[in-house]
């Protein structure tokens, strides 16, 4: 727990340098976009956080990008480089929906609100696992694999949406509605905020205590820090990684069936939108530490939420969101570089 603090703080101090760059180059960004950043702030103020329905759609949109982020992060600690977090987002989506609409929807919801849970985590571990063991195994990099397996999954999708899982009615591809008692409930009067805010906060105090405070999750660092090392002190690796992965889809997964039970309701094409890549970029603003990820994923889904405000009151697009999250990993990375190199002159 000591070393999850000292982690912390260092971000913190990163965090500060970082959102300096980033306040710069975005006005200067705005600024050539013929706006002026007053407003462009403003108008993202007032979409994420300008009323109590507002506040409640900006936790929605943070909390699959939490519970992604936090997903990814595991993997990364094991020098795993999981790029797949969208294809295990969208199985994760599939279980739950074929659990929840189809299998068991008449189950009453105390049972299949978590039966709709669980299914989208196996489901997310089993397509993380894939990787992990061609990784460990077979020697196969994993972020050819995990990307290969980001696009099996939306093909899966979309197969699935023409045809097993289509609508009764067959006009359009799109899967039946999940019933009242396997939607998550929500949690804030007069919002959409869902009760998926709430696992998702259980899954930072899971994961912080996984990684910190147990074997398992002190061989996984050991791993990610010197495979060589951890296969001399006994540490069986190749299991070590493809639990890495297991447990990484699981969290992904597990945000699918969040989306679907707390928001979407039913499967469509193009169903996410990017939360499984996003994941990426919020867990390494987090630098891969469970609280930080809690930050960073409140970042992204703001400004996710604010961008709509942002292109109808200060009329500019909303592109200029990704321009925005581009330009914090930039100020990210050359904050790190910028303190590697001080602590390589130091030593």
């Amino acid at each position: 727990m000591a070393n999850t603090a000292r982690s912390f703080g260092r971000w913190l101090l990163t965090a500060a340098i970082t959102l300096l760059a980033i306040a710069g180059l975005t006005t200067l960004v705005v600024t050539l976009a013929g706006a002026h950043i007053g407003d462009v702030l403003t108008a993202l103020y007032q979409g994420a956080a300008g009323s109590r329905y507002d506040i409640g759609n900006t936790l929605n949109r943070t909390t699959p990008l939490l519970l992604t982020g936090l997903g990814v992060a595991i993997a990364f600690r094991a020098k795993i480089w999981n790029i797949g977090g969208e294809g295990q987002f969208l199985v994760g989506a599939i279980a739950a929906s074929a659990v929840g609409a189809y299998r068991w929807h008449s189950l009453p919801a105390p049972i299949l609100i978590p039966l709709v849970m669980v299914s989208g985590a196996f489901a997310g571990a089993a397509w993380g696992a894939i990787a992990g063991a061609l990784r460990a195994w077979r020697g196969v990099p994993e972020v050819i694999s995990t990307i290969m397996l980001n696009f099996v999954a939306a093909q899966l999708l979309s197969f699935l949406l023409h045809g097993p899982m289509q609508e009764a009615t067959h006009a359009q591809p799109a899967s039946e509605a999940l019933p009242l008692n396997a939607q998550l409930p929500v949690i804030l009067p007069d919002t959409t905020l869902h009760f998926g805010l709430y696992l998702a906060l259980a899954a930072i105090v899971v994961v912080t205590v996984y990684l910190f405070a147990t074997p398992a999750g002190f061989a996984l660092r050991v791993v990610g820090d010197n495979p060589e090392a951890a296969r001399a002190s006994g540490i069986n690796v190749a299991w070590t990684q493809v639990s890495a992965m297991a447990w990484s889809g699981a969290l992904c997964g597990l945000a699918g069936a969040v989306e679907l039970s707390g928001k979407i309701g039913s499967l469509y094409e193009n169903y996410s939108p990017g939360y499984g890549f996003t994941a990426v970029a919020v867990a390494l603003l987090g630098r891969l530490n469970p609280w930080a990820i809690a930050l960073s994923a409140l970042f992204f889904g703001a400004l996710s939420a604010g961008s709509g405000s942002m292109e109808r009151s200060a009329h500019v697009s909303s592109v200029l969101i990704y321009v925005i999250q581009g330009v914090t990993l930039l100020a990210l990375l050359a904050s790190q570089q910028i303190q590697a190199m001080r602590r390589s002159a130091a030593g």
